[in-house]
């Protein structure tokens, strides 16, 4: 029987891929990548990087290809079956990465071949560099009995990440609330209510049937006029997977998290770190663990002195108290009456492909480069597209999937991920591709799917990611694209975000579903105007994120255990302005952190966001299009990967380190601002 995940040409054929393919094809890949590798090993020959370490880059590319179409799927178009094979999947894959990473005779070759590339600024010693860095993070000059303790302790967390993700994509699935009175749905936006009454239907039941899903969750708790609507779908939200949520308890990460938080713990006193942050420091921007948390206090100390005052203004504009599943309903209409714009009168300027047409327009006038759709490409589901990017003399450059509907089987939120690396096989280029997911309410009724401001944000911010894995020159998989240090990864998608409020681009991409006409100049000027709009609130949400994360790695004691509800608590209680229910457990729900790739990262997001406002501040100076400072971002910026220094990478640039002043300023929390330097 062939198997379409060991094909080693073209792309994926995602549609022929079946769970009992992916077991066999990634045992034969990493068997395949042992016989390799020890012959390279047992070679006699003086090691050269083209001859001892360009060979493991292929073998990283080709397990890639095997399991990253593997690990989409699980995330986009999850099954039972396809759940099993998975999870008995990712012990031997980790197990696998280990053994490398663990392996002396590799780590002596690589110490050999850097040797000839010591003190060069070359790709090729920034890939023995990270390798060797690598190695110690993994432990290789540990004694066996360690190195054992150190493998079945990364197995065992892999596992228990994947099962932290699953219990929520089931939680989410499974709960839902049947609604048969128009009354009790009003205000909820009609794309919202077409996509609940086709639910009812298929479910075989009258009205409206509103599951858990983000799309439905944001517009019940901004639209709902129902507050009892608008507390239920609150309390489901932020009791996923807890003690306290409807399943009562059966998808509870509760444990989990605990056992997650102790096992990084010990994997990092294992190879020298005094915690699981101090060790991911290694491989990132930021010089200590202090300083990850003075750069978090020093914006939440100007920053929430705005959001207080921010919500004091919008419990008095209401004329209540508001409890947590308010804010977001008398934020709209506060919005709507300063600035006299909402989200629904927004929307039917917007629909997404005229959006999409937006968005390819500015890559254009950026980078000079076309966005084609190909429309012979296999696909997991029927709406899923394909596009090439393409250059001004016809090459190829890369190539994305776009899939944008929320679905039951599917992970909530956005991202961008890898589906292929670019690789040089002789003389040739084989271009990246990558996946843009969104979660956006699929069209019904013929009727296209019209965005908000907000989704339109998300969208340019998870192409600015595609596009830092296209454009990469990388030729090595393990520095290309958005292989960065990790609080830098977040810089491209967050320079894109400015373009999506920006006058022109918006005017250029708008187009009313009924009349044609762009978005008039009245509601250009009014949406401008909003982004500043509770700024302050926003700000202090995410240092709240960021800070917790940071806590429960930094402040872990095996004595105490995780404590991370307590952690959160003691968060909130410093920098939060809005006062949580008892029965919160956000936390319990946290994916970024616990199955994700921001553990003691979730920083990232407003490190790299002052790097992206000081960025994009150069090209408001310069002219948004102008093309000789956007090629000078595209060679510093998306081009390089982690090939070099990210500071170093920047300041060739920008000419100069980042300002904190940027983010504050363009968040509208700060007017003007003494200049305060990052020095990463």
């Amino acid at each position: 029987m062939s198997n379409p995940l060991l094909e080693e040409q073209g792309l994926p054929k995602f549609s022929a891929i079946c769970p009992e393919h992916i077991e066999p094809a990634l045992q034969e890949t990493l068997q395949r990548n042992r016989t390799e590798l020890e012959a390279l090993l047992q070679s006699t020959e003086a090691p050269t990087f083209d001859s001892a370490i360009a060979p493991l880059e292929d073998m990283m590319d080709r397990l890639h290809r095997v399991w990253a179409p593997v690990n989409h799927l699980n995330m986009v178009a999850n099954t039972d079956a396809l759940r099993d094979v998975y999870n008995r999947c990712l012990p031997i894959l980790s197990d696998y990465t280990t053994e490398l990473s663990q392996d002396e005779r590799l780590f002596d070759l690589h110490r050999t071949v850097n040797q000839a590339h010591e003190g060069e600024d070359t790709p090729e010693a920034k890939v023995l560099e990270n390798s060797l860095r690598d190695f110690h993070l993994s432990g290789v000059g540990l004694p066996a009995d360690k190195k054992k303790l150190y493998k079945k302790a990364v197995s065992e967390l892999t596992q228990l990440q994947a099962t932290f993700e699953q219990n929520l994509l089931d939680e989410m699935a499974h709960w839902s609330t049947h609604e048969t009175n128009a009354e009790n749905i009003a205000g909820i936006p009609s794309p919202v209510l077409a996509q609940a009454k086709r639910q009812a239907e298929a479910a075989g039941l009258e009205g409206w049937l509103l599951q858990l899903d983000q799309p439905t969750y944001v517009a019940v708790l901004t639209h709902a006029d129902n507050r009892a609507l608008r507390e239920t779908f609150y309390r489901a939200w932020v009791t996923r997977c807890s003690d306290q949520s409807a399943s009562t308890g059966k998808f509870d990460n509760t444990q989990l998290m605990d056992d997650i938080l102790k096992l990084r713990h010990d994997v990092s006193l294992l190879v020298g770190y005094i915690n699981f942050a101090d060790y991911a420091l290694a491989t990132r921007m930021a010089e200590s663990v202090d300083a990850v948390e003075k750069f978090l206090l020093e914006l939440a100390e100007v920053s929430l002195p705005v959001a207080k005052k921010e919500f004091a203004t919008l419990e008095q504009w209401a004329g209540t108290k508001l409890a947590s599943w308010d804010v977001a309903f008398y934020s709209e209409k506060l919005r709507e009456e300063q600035f006299s714009i909402s989200d629904e009168e927004l929307r039917p300027y917007f629909p997404l492909e005229r959006v999409l047409d937006g968005l390819f327009s500015v890559l254009q006038k950026l980078y000079d480069i076309r966005v084609m759709e190909r429309t012979d490409v296999d696909i997991w589901q029927d709406e899923v597209r394909y596009y090439q990017l393409i250059t001004a003399d016809g090459n190829e450059l890369g190539g994305f999937y776009i899939d944008l509907y929320a679905r039951p089987n599917k992970r909530s939120g956005a991202w961008m991920d890898e589906c292929l690396l670019r690789r040089r096989v002789g003389s040739e280029i084989l271009p990246p591709v990558a996946h843009l997911v969104c979660n956006y309410t699929a069209p019904s009724d013929g009727e296209p799917t019209l965005l908000s401001h907000d989704e339109i944000v998300t969208l340019f911010h998870e192409f600015g990611h595609t596009l830092h894995h296209l454009l990469s020159r990388i030729d090595y998989p393990s520095i290309a694209g958005t292989r960065v240090a990790w609080d830098a990864v977040e810089l491209p998608s967050q320079f894109m975000e400015n373009f999506a409020w920006d006058t022109d681009v918006l005017r250029d991409m708008s187009k009313h579903i009924d009349t044609g006409e762009p978005l008039p100049e009245e509601l250009l000027t009014k949406l401008n105007a909003s982004r500043v709009f509770h700024a302050g609130l926003s700000m202090v949400r995410q240092i709240e994120f960021a800070l917790f994360d940071w806590r429960i790695h930094a402040d872990y004691d095996p004595k105490y255990g995780g404590r991370v509800q307590q952690l959160h608590d003691d968060v909130r209680a410093l920098v939060s302005v809005i006062q949580a229910p008892d029965f919160n457990r956000l936390p319990n729900s946290f994916a970024h952190v616990f199955s994700g790739a921001y553990a003691a990262g979730y920083y990232s997001y407003k490190w790299a966001e002052v790097l992206a406002a000081d960025a994009f501040t150069a090209f408001r100076e310069a002219g948004l299009f102008n093309p000789e400072l956007a090629q000078r971002f595209r060679q510093n910026i998306l081009e390089v990967g982690g090939s070099k220094d990210i500071s170093e990478a920047y300041q060739a640039f920008r000419g100069r380190p980042a300002s904190i002043e940027a983010l504050l300023v363009q968040d509208g929390i700060l007017e003007n601002a003494d200049a305060r330097q990052i020095q990463p």
